[in-house]
């Protein structure tokens, strides 16, 4: 595994991660030849059959979804419990020869130190991440656990995100980069990471309907739009933008941040989605619909 040996290199030495593994644990590590797994194979027939066993339990469960991970972590505690039942009285056996644990844990968190561009980004384990405008030119200590990352700055901790899974994946907040884009609006047209800037649909069509209304201010007013749900809230001024589409209005000067602050202060309430106002049909359209008139077929 790349994680334990440094194939860089024609002696493959064992990673230092690995190395302080193996060292915590005063244990020795030993290597198998390239493209033996079969001298590992009571780890990798151990690997298989676990797999096989959660293949064969979420089959019989009828479903992959959970709800969330705690819940998956919940079914495979069961799913071990069951499989490890009929191993306790040997392992009982084994524990009377095993070691005493060392008295400190090894700390699980791998650290990269990363300075923060000028787009305020940091490039974390080949994956891009945003953090807050004011840290541009900072160095910044980014601690990747199995399933969030911390950037630790001066000390103090400033973000916990999730980490992301893969290769060439990002996750870019709006809330991160408006100051500085606000600053810079024509950085937003060929924002390589735009798409991650229309938090809802709604934001998206309020971006369309200025471009169409206002194409040399699109950029700047809705960026301003976006400062306004960064600071007063993303799902009050979603609203905003709902009603302000609603009324169909949308010429120069109409759909603004003015226009959405307006309505956020307003003291009446932004009506909902399902409050919808029929015109009532007059019964004589029908009478036209059935006379002899042209072109009404017969």
């Amino acid at each position: 595994m790349s994680l334990a040996v440094n194939n860089a290199s024609d002696e493959r030495e064992f990673t230092a991660r690995y190395t302080s593994l193996m060292r915590h644990y005063r244990m020795a590590g030993q290597k198998i030849q390239t493209g033996k797994p079969n001298e590992n194979g009571d780890v990798e027939q151990r690997h298989y059959r676990l797999k096989r066993a959660v293949g064969q339990a979420l089959m019989l469960r009828n479903s992959c979804d959970f709800g969330s991970t705690d819940e998956y972590k919940d079914f495979l505690v069961l799913l071990l419990a069951q499989l490890n039942a009929g191993r306790r009285d040997r392992l009982r056996v084994e524990m009377q020869y095993l070691q005493k644990l060392p008295p400190g844990r090894l700390e699980s968190v791998k650290r990269e130190r990363v300075k923060v561009d000028s787009g305020s980004l940091i490039y974390v384990d080949r994956n891009v991440y945003s953090v807050h405008s004011r840290l541009i030119g900072e160095q910044v200590e980014a601690r990747l656990g199995a399933e969030t990352i911390e950037v630790w700055y001066a000390g103090r901790k400033v973000e916990h995100l999730p980490r992301l899974r893969g290769r060439g994946k990002h996750r870019v907040d709006y809330r991160h980069i408006i100051d500085w884009l606000v600053r810079k609006p024509g950085a937003f047209e060929n924002y390589r990471y735009r798409e991650e800037l229309f938090p809802t649909s709604r934001f998206r069509m309020a971006w369309d309907a200025l471009r169409e209304t206002v194409p040399l201010r699109a950029n700047k007013r809705y960026l301003e739009i976006l400062e306004l749900a960064a600071k007063e809230g993303e799902a009050r001024v979603d609203e905003a933008l709902r009603c302000l589409l609603e009324q169909g209005e949308l010429g120069e000067g109409k759909l603004n941040s003015e226009a959405v602050l307006v309505l956020l202060n307003e003291n009446r309430s932004i009506p909902p989605a399902t409050s919808i106002e029929v015109a009532e049909v007059s019964l004589a359209s029908f009478d036209e619909l059935l006379g002899d008139g042209p072109g009404v077929l017969q």
